[in-house]
């Protein structure tokens, strides 16, 4: 009789442990796939994050029979920069024809710059003198912007080219002004008439500031009203920006990279906390003076920064200062401006993309 007690208690222990174990086992079970789908959960509210909305824009499209930079190069000028922007050093490409991104370089943004260039028209609409935006009608202007497009489209039909428009949104002065920063604002009616110009032909919209004594990060607010719309971005003119005590235009401003960074990331928390597409900071420079501490301006996720060198007179010159300020001083990406009445010649697109890195955004005035 004890020994069928004991037999029966040993039964009923061992029962119990498997019970148990089953238990622990489903319960363990239970957890991991828990554990599992929050795991799921996560990865795929952070890839929903990382989706970034469309660009709104459109590239004009190369002619049928456009053949790719390449083809069109000679060995010599696929291996080597040109003689005048070597300006008798070491010819040899730091870039591959074709790329744009400047030596070292990283584009983490799905911004216009990564697959197309910008090619730009300058000025302001009540000034013949600064720029073709105050030579031609709206859509006269948009007409010939696209074909200098074009030109480009089909001078390189691998990296198609986006219209736009690049107005000065505050104009430096000679006055003090209304706000006492030596600029005057371009009026709001006037950067609607422009921000609806481009939206309407999907080209994009570049706010140009002049600073005068105001500070680089004061005038970005200014604007941020248009710069939340998806298809504008922003230029700095660093050679109006001047101290207290000078005059734009008399005395050689300057804009230190410090005051450009608070820029970019000002813009990028903007582009991040809007739901933007991501953004360019387009930099203007034509002297060393003009902007000093370079190391410090760094792209981000969400914008894409361009060294433009924007001075005038004979092109062989330009080129040479091209590869000083933009190929051996990278940040990302490089700029190139062409005048149409000053430069001696005038460029062609086959020609302006020759030099070393080409450049991603070309704008004439």
């Amino acid at each position: 009789m004890k020994k069928a007690i004991l037999f029966i208690s040993i039964f009923l222990v061992i029962s119990f442990l498997g019970a148990c174990s089953e238990t622990t086992s489903s319960t363990n079970d239970n957890e991991d796939k828990t554990s599992q789908s929050e795991e799921a959960a996560k990865d795929k509210k952070e890839g929903e994050k990382e989706e970034k909305p469309p660009q709104p824009y459109k590239a004009v499209k190369p002619d049928e029979d456009a053949n790719p930079l390449k083809e069109k190069m000679t060995e010599e000028e696929l291996e080597k920069m040109p003689v005048v922007e070597a300006h008798g050093g070491k010819r040899k490409r730091m870039i591959p024809v074709g790329e744009t991104l400047v030596n070292g370089a990283k584009d983490q943004t799905d911004g216009p710059l990564k697959d197309h260039r910008l090619v730009m028209y300058y000025g302001h609409p009540n000034s013949t003198n600064m720029g073709i935006l105050g030579e031609m009608e709206p859509e006269a202007l948009m007409k010939n912007l696209k074909e200098q497009t074009k030109a480009y489209s089909n001078a390189d039909p691998e990296r198609p080219a986006i219209p736009t428009i690049e107005l000065i949104s505050t104009v430096a002065q000679r006055n003090p002004g209304p706000e006492g920063k030596y600029y005057h604002r371009t009026s709001p009616e006037q950067i609607d008439e422009y921000a609806k110009l481009a939206k309407e032909h999907d080209a994009l919209l570049m706010l140009d500031i002049q600073l005068g004594t105001d500070s680089v990060l004061n005038q970005v607010k200014l604007i941020e009203k248009w710069l939340k719309l998806p298809y504008v971005h922003l230029a700095i003119d660093t050679e109006f920006h001047v101290g207290e005590g000078e005059t734009p235009g008399i005395n050689l401003g300057q804009v230190n990279g410090r005051e450009v960074q608070e820029a970019v990331e000002y813009i990028s928390k903007m582009v991040e906390e809007q739901n933007l597409p991501d953004k360019i900071v387009l930099v203007h420079q034509f002297m060393d003076e003009a902007l000093t501490n370079k190391e410090a301006i760094k792209p981000t996720d969400n914008v894409e920064v361009a060294l433009n060198y924007d001075g005038w007179g004979p092109s062989s010159t330009k080129m040479s200062l091209y590869r000083k300020f933009v190929r051996n001083e990278a940040v990302q990406y490089g700029g190139f401006k062409v005048f149409y009445k000053k430069d001696e010649p005038v460029l062609s697109a086959e020609e302006v993309l020759k030099l070393d890195p080409n450049p991603a955004i070309i704008n004439y005035q």
